[in-house]
């Protein structure tokens, strides 16, 4: 693992406990080179600002562990995978929720869950003829939706187990990728 890998991974895992106890909003770049035994030029050598270490987080942790789940038959798997990060990373993704930062956990989970999903799309439309912006237009449809249901479990305190969750959204949308993929199949392209 290379030096830069091992200090970005030093600076993240200090971001992670200090946000344990502090908001994030009141963690500073010198509270958290001081937490991980750095200095601030180090910290400005990989990193803009806090935000941006905050958005390597979630990029490096979270969306690169779902990348075999993109298919028809693993989506609930992978899906499951996000509940569990953020199960396992409560503090952390409460504080971002609660924070400035919380663009950057809307965007982990609209990537996260638009690659998952777009798979699925990808994978059901074999050779079926749908453009490719209707077939975007389905994804961020059901990303929106499935973001929003996290955001909302989230907000609930995390009550509903994510097992029992899934098997809701597996038993309403069972079928509906594909019937949403054949009402746009050969589709005419628009005028406009």
């Amino acid at each position: 693992m290379s030096t830069s890998l091992l200090t970005k991974k030093a600076l993240a895992h200090s971001l992670k406990q200090l946000m344990e106890h502090t908001p994030l909003n009141k963690i500073t770049v010198r509270h958290l080179v001081d937490h991980c035994g750095l200095n601030r030029q180090t910290f400005y050598y990989h990193f803009q600002d806090i935000f941006e270490l905050l958005g390597w987080i979630y990029k490096t942790e979270a969306v690169e562990s779902i990348a075999g789940y993109r298919s028809y038959s693993t989506w609930q798997s992978g899906f499951y995978r996000i509940f569990r990060y953020i199960e396992d990373n409560k503090a952390f993704c409460y504080n971002t929720l609660d924070s400035l930062g919380r663009n950057h956990l809307d965007t982990y989970l609209y990537e996260v869950t638009h690659e998952l999903i777009m798979g699925v799309i990808q994978e059901l439309a074999g050779d079926m003829q749908v453009s490719m912006e209707d077939k975007r237009f389905i994804a961020n449809f059901y990303t929106l939706a499935f973001t929003g249901l996290i955001i909302q479990w989230m907000r609930d305190g995390m009550k509903a187990e994510p097992d029992h969750m899934i098997g809701q959204l597996s038993a309403l949308i069972e079928g509906n990728f594909l019937k949403a993929l054949h009402k746009y199949e050969n589709k005419l392209p628009s005028t406009s």
